[in-house]
């Protein structure tokens, strides 16, 4: 592929993870969680077109096999997603009929969830699943306990023409590209996510007259809907001939890239990763272990090759010591969601930076995940 033309087609960019160290950069990568000690770094980037990513590397981690993803529960049948009002989910684990509260029907930013498994069940906000009346998406990240009564789940709608036919989800085994994940994780707001959706990316860094120079732009994406996704469909925009054939060449370009440099190390295992656009440091996706990234890692990698597909090329890069202090803990607004027992979900806003927190609080007190953003807009 021509390198001088691939950036209209994609860039790429990666989440990776490890929940329990983000807090740590002011203390030289340490943070006590769980009473022991974690250490991290960010090491050198590996650059591609206008993307840097930048390893975090830890030495220790938190065993994290005990909780379940959405995507491998819904497709072991050990969770169920459904529009409210579906008998299904007015079952239990053990197969008792459970009431749901002041259930009135399908409702677009509310669906039902039950924990079917053997294990505590992570949400992330920005997941996408497929089917029902709409697709939608996760709108914040929590966790499910085993043995849950059926819950109601808010999420916002990411297809837009359609409320018809199913009643029952799968997993899309996707992630919602940042500039749509930022609006439901941190504007909760249904109008924004939308926008975000036609606009492709809603970051100032590029301006209507850059459209030119990137792939998914506002009139692209209103092409694709009168043509191959009619209802706006999230998923089908994403996956058609067009913008598929622009995102797998760079995800399996920067997949060979950050293995080659990730087998040599030694004592060491990637646990995240900082994500920046040409000179902007924009995201990162952090979790408690490596074995936790690796689950995660094929959606939201193409994740962030879909927002690097919305964003104009340039020649500004990001430096080391830049990915660092967007690293730093940030002193704001802080508020605290939680669920005695279950999680603890931790925000702080600072200005145009927001980092949040998702705490499991049994076993253990460990955090699972976290993520920072720089918003958009």
């Amino acid at each position: 592929m021509n390198r001088v033309n691939s950036f209209a087609w994609g860039s790429m960019g990666i989440a990776l993870a490890t929940g329990c160290l983000l807090m740590a950069l002011a203390t030289n990568g340490q943070k006590m969680d769980g009473g022991s000690p974690a250490r991290w770094r960010v090491a050198e980037p590996i650059r591609y077109e206008n993307v840097s990513i930048f390893p975090v590397l830890g030495s220790q981690s938190v065993d994290t096999k005990g909780f379940a993803t959405l995507d491998e529960a819904l497709g072991a049948g050990e969770a169920v997603v459904s529009e409210r009002g579906t008998d299904i989910m007015r079952r239990s684990r053990d197969e008792r009929p459970v009431a749901i509260p002041e259930e009135r029907g399908a409702s677009v930013n509310q669906l039902v969830l039950i924990n079917r498994g053997s294990k505590p069940l992570i949400l992330l906000a920005g997941e996408l699943v497929s089917g029902g009346k709409q697709d939608r998406i996760i709108s914040k990240d929590r966790i499910i306990p085993v043995g849950a009564q059926p819950l109601p789940l808010d999420v916002f709608c990411v297809e837009q023409g359609r409320w018809s036919s199913g009643t029952q989800f799968s997993g899309a085994k996707l992630m919602v590209h940042p500039s749509v994940r930022e609006k439901a994780a941190v504007d909760h707001e249904q109008t924004r996510v939308w926008e975000a959706v036609r606009s492709g990316t809603t970051s100032d860094a590029a301006p209507a007259s850059t459209a030119q120079t990137t792939l998914i732009t506002p009139r692209t994406i209103g092409g694709l809907m009168a043509t191959e996704a009619p209802t706006a469909a999230y998923q089908k925009i994403y996956k058609t001939p067009q913008v598929a054939s622009s995102v797998e060449p760079f995800v399996e370009e920067i997949q060979t890239r950050f293995a080659r440099r990730t087998a040599e190390l030694k004592g060491e295992s990637v646990v995240g990763v900082v994500i920046a656009y040409g000179g902007e440091v924009a995201w990162s996706d952090i979790f408690a272990s490596p074995e936790l990234f690796v689950r995660y890692w094929p959606k939201l990698l193409r994740s962030f090759v879909v927002e690097a597909l919305a964003r104009p090329h340039s020649k500004e890069q990001a430096s080391l010591d830049d990915a660092r202090d967007f690293m730093r803990p940030l002193t704001g607004h802080e508020s605290i969601e939680s669920e005695p027992g279950v999680y603890s979900l931790r925000e702080v806003t600072a200005g145009r930076y927001v980092e949040i927190e998702l705490e499991a609080l049994r076993p253990r007190d460990v955090t699972l995940h976290s993520l920072k953003v720089h918003r958009t807009s």
